[in-house]
Parts: structure tokens; sequence; C-alpha cells
């Protein structure tokens, strides 16, 4: 099996990123930047999943095709990680990459478990610093949805939460991890380049939700590094945004919101 070196698997990265979350990042820090000339972060408002038409079944497409394309560089990071290799007799061998990234469902009950409790970990603190965010002005007002009320409306939310746990653990703490390490370098170092991309995604909201994240990349790092499983990180991540996106559409302006 063919070694890439490190020149190649540094390109590799860059690539991954510039298709995916590190391009992310680039148009969060530019819209933390306008938002920041315009008022005080604290009049603005940072909108999770808007409407992109006002006809219901374009606007249904629009976040389908939002959802689907979103995922290509999680495809493009499973091939990666996949090892492509011969056996003796000249036929073409492959490691699974969804086995090494601990993306499979070898033990559904222990993850489920893991998942539910890193949801509560990390959600309930995750409220306090949305408030004192809010409160110090460094944290917009987030709005988790903007969808009009349709019949596909919660489903789709739930696939869009879907996708960005799968998106953002698989891509920034399975793979990365991965591609840290064979850079040559430390744990921590990688943890730290890790949550810090995680949270840098998430300036656009804020520097409270930046310090959030981050904190979250960190204990989503360790406990991947402890377990080499990647799916645990799905769950949670996926219950929280559902718990955000689903529970702000129904019940949002019943409570004052939105």
């Amino acid at each position: 099996m063919l070694v890439p070196s490190r020149r190649r698997l540094r390109l590799e990265v860059w690539i991954v990123l510039g298709l995916s979350l590190g391009q992310s990042a680039v148009y969060s820090v530019v819209q933390l930047l306008d938002k920041m000339t315009r008022a005080p972060l604290a009049e603005g408002t940072s909108t999770l999943n808007r409407s992109q038409s006002s006809r219901e079944y374009f606007d249904l497409t629009y976040q389908l095709l939002d959802i689907i394309f979103a995922l290509v560089p999680v495809l493009l990071v499973i091939y990666f990680l996949t090892e492509h290799r011969q056996s003796t007799s000249g036929a073409p061998q492959g490691g699974s990459a969804f086995r090494k990234l601990g993306f499979d469902f070898a033990r559904p009950g222990r993850d489920l478990l893991q998942g539910l409790g890193l949801a509560a970990l990390i959600g309930i603190p995750s409220l306090g610093l949305y408030a004192a965010g809010r409160a110090l002005g460094i944290t917009t007002a987030i709005i988790p949805s903007a969808l009009d009320s349709y019949w596909w409306t919660v489903p789709v939310l739930i696939l869009s939460a879907v996708r960005h746990a799968v998106v953002e653990e698989v891509i920034v703490v399975g793979y990365l991890l991965d591609r840290f390490g064979k850079f040559g370098w430390s744990m921590p170092l990688a943890i730290f380049a890790s949550s810090m991309l995680r949270g840098s995604y998430h300036l656009y909201q804020g520097f409270g939700p930046f310090i959030g994240n981050a904190i979250m990349g960190v204990v989503f790092a360790w406990l991947y590094t402890k377990t080499r499983r990647v799916m645990p990180l799905v769950i949670a991540h996926a219950l929280l945004d559902i718990v955000a996106f689903v529970g702000f559409s129904l019940f949002g302006k019943a409570v004052g919101l939105g």
C-alpha cells in the first residue's frame, strides 16, 4: 500500500476544508465583521435554517439539495480514509473507513447511551453560555429556524440536524485527528486545532457561541481519542440540534421567541 507523503496529506486537508467547514469558517469571520461594523452584536441576529423560496415545493427542493450536497465532502473524507491496497494475488482490498472512524452500528446501545449523556452534558451549560453572551453583548440573537410551517418542516429540520452532526463530527473530529496525527502533531495540539476550527465556523453567531463550541470541540475530540468512535458524537450533536431546531419551530412563538 502506497503511504501518502505529509505534503500530499496537507494538500488533501486543505481541499477538504476548502469544500466544507474551512470555507464556512472564512464566511463566518466575514459575517462577524459585517455585523460588528453595522451595530452592536447584541442587536444582530443569526438565522440557522432559512426559507429559500416563498413557493412551498421549491423551498423543499432547495432545502433537500442543500442537505444532500453538504454531505459530499463527507463522502470525500470516507474515500480518503479508506485504505486501498492489493492482496498478494493482485485483487483489490480495502480497509473500511466507517469502521476506522467508529461511524457504524457495531454497538448501537452503548453509542446511544453515550450520545444521550453527551447531549445533556453539553446542552444544559450551552443555554447558560448563550444567556451570558446575550447579557454581555457578545452574542447575537439566534433563530434556529425561520422556515414556514409546512407538512415537511419538521422532517427537514431533523434531516438538517443530522446533516450538521455528520459533517462536523466526521470531518472535524474523525478525519482531522487522523490527519493531524499523520502530520506528527501531538494529541493536545490536534485537539486544540480541531476545537478552534469548530468554534471559528460559529463566529457569525458571536463570541459566545465561538467559546461554547470550542469547549464542545475539546470534549468531543478528547472522548474520540479514548473511544475511537465518532457515532456517539454524531448522536449527541444531532440530538442537540433537533431539540433546538424543532423545539423552536414548534414552540418558539408560543414562548415569545422569534
